[in-house]
């Protein structure tokens, strides 16, 4: 009895903490399913713990966590699924506790998936100190102890990070009417026919990628606003080819994902592809397609829960 009380208020101990825990993973590992993954993982080491030696859980599970992913980072697998430029972000619907604390513009820019790209330039133990202390606003002192470095150690790898994530766009805050209003430009400039105009909304240094919808080798990648609009200008150009692929018909809504306007593209309750585009000073900064069915499945799981508003394009 007394046992099955204790384990009872350990879960519940556990499960208070874990979306927080999650939305760590997540900037850790830039993948919602691997993030899912690690915080299972703490919690079966929480379970086997004996918890009466810990004086503070929430400092310990952080630590378990963050190590974790830091284990993962540094794993042979990852560094082959994320060698040469091969890996994508799993982009994340707004209102998923997934994304986290986002009341500072380091919360939020941690999750944008231009962020979660740049972050891939950052070793391991690098990426977690930077992002406990921007975006979890952890003290040196605290983030020496979760990874068992020193406070300089600390501070040097939060400068070298500040450092090489600079070219992050730092756009503002979007809501679902400035989304709305920014996908119905990139739709109109994107169907005309003409690439000046998808140009003129992006930022001179922006980027584009795309993952080919699981069917290239490797992710394309667009190093102009040029090429990004030609080929974005080409991809949403429907043609029966292109239906005949989708299985339908599919309709185009505006939401937020990652934070970020985008274009979600969904047939029969299934959301079949999302382009994010991530806002920088004075225009579109980034353009970001993902189609590939392994890196839609939670953000297909939240579409499918909730009311979409009425769609740009009804008929695609």
């Amino acid at each position: 009895m007394g046992k099955a009380s204790i384990d009872h208020a350990a879960t519940a101990r556990f499960e208070a903490d874990r979306a927080r825990l999650a939305s760590l993973a997540y900037r850790l590992l830039g993948s919602a399913s691997d993030a899912e993954d690690a915080v299972q993982d703490a919690f079966v080491r929480w379970q086997a713990a004996d918890r009466a030696l810990i004086e503070v859980p929430e400092a310990w599970l952080t630590r378990v966590v963050a190590n974790l992913c830091v284990d993962r980072l540094r794993s042979a697998r990852a560094r082959r699924e994320r060698a040469a430029g091969d890996w994508l972000p799993e982009p994340v619907l707004d209102g998923d506790p997934m994304l986290g604390p986002a009341e500072t513009a380091e919360q939020r820019e941690s999750v944008s998936l231009a962020m979660l790209m740049l972050m891939e330039q950052l070793g391991p133990v690098e990426r977690a100190v930077y992002v406990l202390r921007e975006a979890f606003g952890h003290t040196h002192r605290e983030i020496a102890e979760i990874l068992d470095i020193s406070e300089a150690a600390s501070q040097q790898y939060t400068h070298r990070a500040r450092r090489r994530l600079a070219g992050a766009p730092r756009g503002g805050r979007a809501d679902r009417a400035s989304a709305r209003r920014i996908v119905e430009a990139f739709i109109e400039a994107a169907s005309s026919g003409r690439t000046e105009r998808l140009v003129s909304l992006l930022t001179e240094d922006a980027t584009g990628m795309g993952d080919g919808a699981g069917l290239a080798a490797r992710p394309l990648r667009f190093a102009t606003p040029e090429r990004i609009a030609a080929a974005f200008r080409a991809g949403y150009r429907p043609t029966e080819a292109k239906r005949r692929l989708a299985g339908g018909t599919p309709a185009i809504h505006a939401d937020l994902v990652n934070g970020a306007p985008a274009l979600v593209a969904v047939l029969d309750g299934r959301v079949l592809g999302v382009v994010v585009l991530d806002l920088g000073d004075g225009g579109i900064a980034a353009v970001h397609g993902i189609a590939s069915r392994e890196r839609l499945g939670r953000l297909d799981a939240a579409w499918s829960r909730r009311e979409p508003d009425t769609p740009v394009v009804a008929k695609w």
